[in-house]
Protein backbone atom coordinates (compact mmCIF):
# COMPACT_ATOMS: atom_id res chain seq x y z
CA UNK A 1 0.00 0.00 0.00
CA UNK A 2 1.55 3.74 -0.81
CA UNK A 3 2.12 6.13 1.93
CA UNK A 4 -0.45 8.73 1.96
CA UNK A 5 1.33 12.19 0.55
CA UNK A 6 2.22 14.60 2.73
CA UNK A 7 1.44 18.24 3.44
CA UNK A 8 2.74 20.36 0.70
CA UNK A 9 5.24 23.28 2.05
CA UNK A 10 5.00 26.42 -0.26
CA UNK A 11 8.16 28.02 -1.30
CA UNK A 12 9.08 31.61 -1.29
CA UNK A 13 10.83 32.80 -4.44
CA UNK A 14 12.37 36.28 -5.41
CA UNK A 15 11.04 39.36 -7.72
CA UNK A 16 12.97 40.16 -10.12
CA UNK A 17 16.43 37.74 -8.84
CA UNK A 18 16.40 39.49 -5.27
CA UNK A 19 18.22 37.27 -3.13
CA UNK A 20 15.41 36.25 -0.52
CA UNK A 21 17.69 33.93 1.27
CA UNK A 22 19.17 36.28 3.58
CA UNK A 23 17.41 38.19 5.82
CA UNK A 24 19.54 40.98 6.62
CA UNK A 25 21.34 42.07 3.76
CA UNK A 26 23.32 45.68 3.31
CA UNK A 27 20.59 47.97 2.44
CA UNK A 28 17.80 46.77 4.07
CA UNK A 29 15.93 44.31 6.42
CA UNK A 30 13.59 41.40 5.25
CA UNK A 31 10.44 39.96 6.90
CA UNK A 32 8.06 37.54 5.89
CA UNK A 33 4.44 37.70 6.05
CA UNK A 34 1.94 35.28 4.95
CA UNK A 35 -2.20 35.37 5.26
CA UNK A 36 -3.88 31.84 4.99
CA UNK A 37 -7.95 30.82 5.44
CA UNK A 38 -7.26 27.61 7.37
CA UNK A 39 -10.78 26.31 7.15
CA UNK A 40 -12.58 26.13 10.58
CA UNK A 41 -13.41 22.72 11.81
CA UNK A 42 -16.80 23.95 12.26
CA UNK A 43 -17.72 24.25 8.50
CA UNK A 44 -15.89 20.48 7.79
CA UNK A 45 -18.61 18.46 6.43
CA UNK A 46 -18.65 15.50 4.06
CA UNK A 47 -21.40 17.00 2.94
CA UNK A 48 -19.69 20.13 1.96
CA UNK A 49 -16.31 18.52 0.84
CA UNK A 50 -17.92 15.38 -0.97
CA UNK A 51 -14.79 15.88 -2.59
CA UNK A 52 -12.09 15.64 -0.24
CA UNK A 53 -10.96 11.93 0.97
CA UNK A 54 -12.83 11.51 4.32
CA UNK A 55 -9.25 11.29 6.31
CA UNK A 56 -8.45 14.35 5.65
CA UNK A 57 -11.23 16.07 7.35
CA UNK A 58 -10.77 14.41 10.41
CA UNK A 59 -9.42 17.30 13.15
CA UNK A 60 -6.73 14.87 14.45
CA UNK A 61 -5.05 15.04 10.76
CA UNK A 62 -6.18 18.11 10.31
CA UNK A 63 -4.58 19.94 12.95
CA UNK A 64 -1.38 17.81 12.38
CA UNK A 65 -1.23 19.11 8.92
CA UNK A 66 -2.01 23.20 9.14
CA UNK A 67 0.62 23.07 12.56
CA UNK A 68 3.35 21.27 9.66
CA UNK A 69 2.45 23.88 6.97
CA UNK A 70 2.68 26.55 9.09
CA UNK A 71 5.84 26.01 11.03
CA UNK A 72 7.33 24.91 7.65
CA UNK A 73 6.34 28.68 5.85
CA UNK A 74 8.92 29.90 8.33
CA UNK A 75 7.09 33.66 8.86
CA UNK A 76 7.71 36.42 11.25
CA UNK A 77 3.69 37.12 10.83
CA UNK A 78 0.72 35.06 9.81
CA UNK A 79 -2.35 36.39 9.41
CA UNK A 80 -5.11 33.81 9.83
CA UNK A 81 -8.63 33.51 9.22
CA UNK A 82 -11.21 31.10 10.02
CA UNK A 83 -9.50 29.94 13.06
CA UNK A 84 -11.52 28.66 15.73
CA UNK A 85 -10.33 26.14 18.49
CA UNK A 86 -8.09 28.72 19.28
CA UNK A 87 -7.75 28.66 23.02
CA UNK A 88 -7.41 24.54 22.61
CA UNK A 89 -5.05 24.42 19.66
CA UNK A 90 -3.78 27.57 17.76
CA UNK A 91 -2.51 29.37 20.89
CA UNK A 92 -0.10 26.67 22.54
CA UNK A 93 0.84 25.03 19.82
CA UNK A 94 2.12 28.02 18.05
CA UNK A 95 3.81 29.46 21.68
CA UNK A 96 5.77 26.55 21.22
CA UNK A 97 6.97 27.83 17.61
CA UNK A 98 7.89 30.92 19.17
CA UNK A 99 4.82 32.86 18.20
CA UNK A 100 2.51 35.21 20.00
CA UNK A 101 -1.32 36.05 18.93
CA UNK A 102 -3.70 38.12 19.18
CA UNK A 103 -7.24 36.80 17.55
CA UNK A 104 -10.71 38.01 17.57
CA UNK A 105 -13.41 36.16 17.29
CA UNK A 106 -16.86 36.34 15.06
CA UNK A 107 -19.49 37.72 17.08
CA UNK A 108 -22.82 36.05 17.61
CA UNK A 109 -23.25 32.46 17.02
CA UNK A 110 -19.72 32.16 14.90
CA UNK A 111 -17.51 29.78 16.64
CA UNK A 112 -14.58 31.00 14.10
CA UNK A 113 -12.85 33.64 14.41
CA UNK A 114 -9.06 35.78 13.02
CA UNK A 115 -5.54 36.34 14.14
CA UNK A 116 -2.19 37.67 13.87
CA UNK A 117 0.38 35.45 15.03
CA UNK A 118 4.10 37.08 15.52
CA UNK A 119 7.75 35.61 16.20
CA UNK A 120 8.00 36.67 19.50
CA UNK A 121 12.16 37.78 18.81
CA UNK A 122 11.66 39.70 15.47
CA UNK A 123 8.58 41.80 16.63
CA UNK A 124 6.95 43.37 19.63
CA UNK A 125 3.11 44.51 19.92
CA UNK A 126 2.76 47.70 20.85
CA UNK A 127 -0.83 48.51 19.97
CA UNK A 128 -3.89 46.61 19.18
CA UNK A 129 -7.86 47.48 17.85
CA UNK A 130 -10.41 44.74 17.00
CA UNK A 131 -12.72 45.56 14.20
CA UNK A 132 -16.48 44.21 14.43
CA UNK A 133 -18.15 45.02 11.53
CA UNK A 134 -21.51 44.94 13.40
CA UNK A 135 -20.98 48.55 14.23
CA UNK A 136 -21.82 49.63 10.77
CA UNK A 137 -25.41 49.24 12.01
CA UNK A 138 -24.68 52.52 14.12
CA UNK A 139 -24.36 54.51 11.03
CA UNK A 140 -27.42 53.74 9.61
CA UNK A 141 -29.60 54.51 13.01
CA UNK A 142 -30.35 58.38 12.28
CA UNK A 143 -31.16 57.29 8.97
CA UNK A 144 -34.90 55.66 9.54
CA UNK A 145 -35.66 54.49 6.52
CA UNK A 146 -32.13 53.44 5.51
CA UNK A 147 -32.34 55.25 2.26
CA UNK A 148 -28.81 56.55 1.79
CA UNK A 149 -27.75 52.70 2.80
CA UNK A 150 -30.45 51.50 0.11
CA UNK A 151 -28.55 53.97 -2.95
CA UNK A 152 -25.40 51.91 -1.92
CA UNK A 153 -27.16 48.63 -2.86
CA UNK A 154 -28.63 49.78 -5.61
CA UNK A 155 -24.80 50.63 -6.83
CA UNK A 156 -24.01 47.05 -5.75
CA UNK A 157 -26.31 45.40 -7.87
CA UNK A 158 -25.15 42.85 -10.65
CA UNK A 159 -21.35 43.25 -9.07
CA UNK A 160 -21.11 40.01 -6.92
CA UNK A 161 -18.08 37.46 -7.95
CA UNK A 162 -19.26 34.05 -8.18
CA UNK A 163 -17.72 32.44 -4.73
CA UNK A 164 -19.95 29.79 -3.45
CA UNK A 165 -18.45 28.92 -0.44
CA UNK A 166 -19.91 25.23 0.28
CA UNK A 167 -19.32 25.59 4.29
CA UNK A 168 -20.78 28.77 4.08
CA UNK A 169 -23.96 27.81 1.55
CA UNK A 170 -24.99 24.97 3.55
CA UNK A 171 -24.49 26.35 6.92
CA UNK A 172 -27.84 27.21 8.60
CA UNK A 173 -28.00 31.20 8.49
CA UNK A 174 -30.83 33.05 10.05
CA UNK A 175 -30.19 36.45 7.85
CA UNK A 176 -33.85 38.13 9.16
CA UNK A 177 -35.33 40.59 6.12
CA UNK A 178 -32.55 41.04 3.80
CA UNK A 179 -34.52 44.36 3.07
CA UNK A 180 -33.85 45.84 6.29
CA UNK A 181 -30.47 47.49 5.99
CA UNK A 182 -29.88 47.24 9.85
CA UNK A 183 -29.93 43.43 9.23
CA UNK A 184 -28.77 43.15 6.09
CA UNK A 185 -25.40 44.73 7.47
CA UNK A 186 -25.00 42.60 10.66
CA UNK A 187 -22.82 39.64 9.45
CA UNK A 188 -21.11 39.02 12.55
CA UNK A 189 -17.41 39.65 10.13
CA UNK A 190 -14.58 40.81 11.80
CA UNK A 191 -10.95 41.97 11.33
CA UNK A 192 -7.90 42.80 13.55
CA UNK A 193 -5.40 45.99 13.49
CA UNK A 194 -2.17 45.99 15.13
CA UNK A 195 1.05 47.87 15.20
CA UNK A 196 4.52 46.01 15.84
CA UNK A 197 7.99 47.61 15.94
CA UNK A 198 10.31 45.24 15.09
CA UNK A 199 13.15 44.05 16.89
CA UNK A 200 15.89 45.09 14.63
CA UNK A 201 18.52 48.02 14.26
CA UNK A 202 15.68 49.97 12.50
CA UNK A 203 13.04 49.71 15.30
CA UNK A 204 11.17 50.59 12.47
CA UNK A 205 6.81 50.04 13.23
CA UNK A 206 4.14 48.49 10.87
CA UNK A 207 0.96 48.09 11.11
CA UNK A 208 -0.74 44.60 10.04
CA UNK A 209 -4.22 44.81 9.50
CA UNK A 210 -6.05 40.94 8.88
CA UNK A 211 -9.64 40.34 8.05
CA UNK A 212 -12.63 38.48 6.64
CA UNK A 213 -15.07 39.90 4.39
CA UNK A 214 -18.99 38.53 4.36
CA UNK A 215 -18.87 35.45 1.70
CA UNK A 216 -22.18 35.93 -0.35
CA UNK A 217 -21.84 37.15 -3.72
CA UNK A 218 -25.19 38.04 -4.16
CA UNK A 219 -24.90 40.79 -0.79
CA UNK A 220 -22.13 42.83 -2.77
CA UNK A 221 -22.94 46.05 -1.07
CA UNK A 222 -22.00 44.35 2.39
CA UNK A 223 -18.84 43.42 1.57
CA UNK A 224 -18.02 46.79 -0.07
CA UNK A 225 -19.54 48.47 3.34
CA UNK A 226 -17.33 46.32 5.07
CA UNK A 227 -13.75 47.20 3.00
CA UNK A 228 -14.77 50.76 3.08
CA UNK A 229 -15.44 50.39 7.28
CA UNK A 230 -11.70 48.31 6.88
CA UNK A 231 -10.25 51.77 5.14
CA UNK A 232 -11.65 54.11 7.55
CA UNK A 233 -10.46 52.16 11.03
CA UNK A 234 -6.98 51.22 9.17
CA UNK A 235 -6.63 55.25 8.28
CA UNK A 236 -7.46 56.47 11.97
CA UNK A 237 -5.05 53.67 13.64
CA UNK A 238 -2.63 54.74 11.30
CA UNK A 239 -2.80 58.26 12.56
CA UNK A 240 -3.09 57.19 16.24
CA UNK A 241 0.14 55.20 15.52
CA UNK A 242 2.22 57.60 13.87
CA UNK A 243 1.27 60.29 16.58
CA UNK A 244 1.72 57.71 19.39
CA UNK A 245 5.53 56.74 18.47
CA UNK A 246 6.52 59.39 16.55
CA UNK A 247 6.72 57.59 13.44
CA UNK A 248 5.46 56.91 9.82
CA UNK A 249 4.63 53.27 10.16
CA UNK A 250 4.75 51.02 6.91
CA UNK A 251 1.11 49.41 6.28
CA UNK A 252 0.15 45.52 5.09
CA UNK A 253 -3.60 44.61 5.11
CA UNK A 254 -3.97 40.68 4.70
CA UNK A 255 -6.98 38.57 4.71
CA UNK A 256 -9.86 36.68 3.05
CA UNK A 257 -11.56 39.60 0.90
CA UNK A 258 -14.20 37.03 -0.33
CA UNK A 259 -13.40 38.89 -3.46
CA UNK A 260 -12.06 38.04 -6.90
CA UNK A 261 -9.48 40.69 -8.71
CA UNK A 262 -11.34 43.28 -10.22
CA UNK A 263 -15.05 43.80 -8.54
CA UNK A 264 -15.89 46.76 -6.78
CA UNK A 265 -14.27 45.52 -3.00
CA UNK A 266 -11.18 44.93 -4.91
CA UNK A 267 -11.56 48.46 -6.62
CA UNK A 268 -12.12 50.06 -3.55
CA UNK A 269 -9.04 48.95 -2.01
CA UNK A 270 -6.64 49.75 -4.68
CA UNK A 271 -8.40 52.73 -5.73
CA UNK A 272 -6.11 55.10 -3.56
CA UNK A 273 -3.00 53.53 -5.96
CA UNK A 274 -2.47 56.09 -8.75
CA UNK A 275 -0.22 53.78 -10.16
CA UNK A 276 -3.38 51.31 -10.36
CA UNK A 277 -4.62 50.59 -13.63
CA UNK A 278 -8.48 49.61 -12.28
CA UNK A 279 -11.07 51.72 -13.06
CA UNK A 280 -12.30 54.25 -9.77
CA UNK A 281 -15.30 53.34 -8.73
CA UNK A 282 -17.63 55.70 -5.36
CA UNK A 283 -15.98 54.28 -2.13
CA UNK A 284 -15.36 56.94 0.75
CA UNK A 285 -14.74 60.42 0.50
CA UNK A 286 -11.44 60.06 0.28
CA UNK A 287 -8.73 57.59 0.27
CA UNK A 288 -6.10 58.18 2.75
CA UNK A 289 -3.95 55.47 2.79
CA UNK A 290 -2.82 53.88 -0.81
CA UNK A 291 -2.64 50.31 -1.05
CA UNK A 292 -1.07 48.05 -4.30
CA UNK A 293 -1.41 44.06 -3.99
CA UNK A 294 2.02 42.19 -3.50
CA UNK A 295 1.25 39.88 -6.17
CA UNK A 296 -0.85 42.02 -8.91
CA UNK A 297 2.66 44.07 -8.76
CA UNK A 298 5.09 41.51 -8.52
CA UNK A 299 3.88 38.60 -10.73
CA UNK A 300 0.52 39.05 -11.28
CA UNK A 301 -2.15 37.83 -9.22
CA UNK A 302 -2.69 34.03 -8.95
CA UNK A 303 -5.48 32.24 -10.73
CA UNK A 304 -6.68 30.56 -8.05
CA UNK A 305 -6.69 30.82 -3.94
CA UNK A 306 -9.13 28.72 -3.41
CA UNK A 307 -9.79 25.90 -5.33
CA UNK A 308 -12.97 23.12 -4.83
CA UNK A 309 -15.38 21.90 -7.76
CA UNK A 310 -17.48 24.68 -6.93
CA UNK A 311 -15.56 27.50 -7.56
CA UNK A 312 -11.72 27.82 -8.11
CA UNK A 313 -10.51 31.61 -7.96
CA UNK A 314 -8.53 34.37 -6.22
CA UNK A 315 -10.33 35.64 -2.76
CA UNK A 316 -7.45 35.69 -0.91
CA UNK A 317 -4.71 39.23 -1.08
CA UNK A 318 -1.94 41.10 0.70
CA UNK A 319 -2.32 44.55 0.31
CA UNK A 320 0.71 47.15 1.39
CA UNK A 321 1.45 50.78 1.52
CA UNK A 322 3.53 51.84 -1.40
CA UNK A 323 6.84 54.21 0.67
CA UNK A 324 10.47 54.28 0.44
CA UNK A 325 10.57 52.28 3.20
CA UNK A 326 9.30 49.24 2.12
CA UNK A 327 8.95 47.09 -0.66
CA UNK A 328 8.28 43.41 -1.65
CA UNK A 329 11.22 41.01 -2.67
CA UNK A 330 9.32 37.91 -3.03
CA UNK A 331 6.12 36.07 -3.07
CA UNK A 332 5.04 32.47 -2.00
CA UNK A 333 4.95 30.47 -5.33
CA UNK A 334 1.68 28.63 -5.40
CA UNK A 335 0.41 25.43 -7.65
CA UNK A 336 -0.67 25.63 -10.97
CA UNK A 337 -4.34 24.25 -11.90
CA UNK A 338 -3.10 21.34 -13.31
CA UNK A 339 -0.67 20.29 -10.18
CA UNK A 340 -1.49 17.14 -8.53
CA UNK A 341 -1.74 19.22 -5.50
CA UNK A 342 -5.07 20.71 -6.42
CA UNK A 343 -7.03 18.62 -9.17
CA UNK A 344 -9.82 17.44 -7.58
CA UNK A 345 -10.22 20.15 -4.81
CA UNK A 346 -9.23 20.77 -1.78
CA UNK A 347 -9.08 19.89 1.09
CA UNK A 348 -6.83 17.26 0.35
CA UNK A 349 -3.41 15.18 1.27
CA UNK A 350 -1.66 17.83 0.18
CA UNK A 351 -3.24 20.89 1.54
CA UNK A 352 -5.42 20.52 4.83
CA UNK A 353 -7.54 24.11 3.76
CA UNK A 354 -9.89 24.99 0.99
CA UNK A 355 -7.77 28.06 0.51
CA UNK A 356 -3.84 28.00 -0.51
CA UNK A 357 -1.42 30.23 1.71
CA UNK A 358 -0.05 33.47 0.43
CA UNK A 359 2.72 35.42 1.44
CA UNK A 360 5.17 38.05 0.86
CA UNK A 361 8.62 38.86 1.96
CA UNK A 362 9.27 42.39 2.41
CA UNK A 363 12.38 44.47 2.42
CA UNK A 364 12.82 47.31 4.51
CA UNK A 365 14.97 50.49 3.66
CA UNK A 366 15.02 52.67 6.94
CA UNK A 367 17.57 55.45 7.92
CA UNK A 368 16.87 55.43 11.30
CA UNK A 369 19.24 52.99 14.21
CA UNK A 370 17.49 52.89 17.39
Amino acid sequence: MSAKPSPVSPKFVPVDGADIHSRSKPDGLRFRLVSYNVLAQVYVKSSYFPHSPSPCLRWKARSKAILTVLKNLGADFLCLQEVDEYDGFYKGNMEILGYSSLYIQRSGQKRDGSGIFYKQDRAELVLEEKIDYNDLVNSIQDNEDGSAYKDSFEQSKGNGNIHTNPASTNAPENRGDPNDPRVRLKRNCVGILAAFRLKDPSCHVIVVANTHIYWDHEWADVKLAQANYLLSRLAQFRDLVSEKFDCIPSVIVAGDFNSTPGDKVYQCLVSGDLSSTIPEIECSEERPIPLRSVYASTRGEPSFTNCTPDFTGTLDYIFFCPSSDIKPVGFLELPGSDSEEVVGGLPNYYHPSDHLPIGAEFELVCDKVC
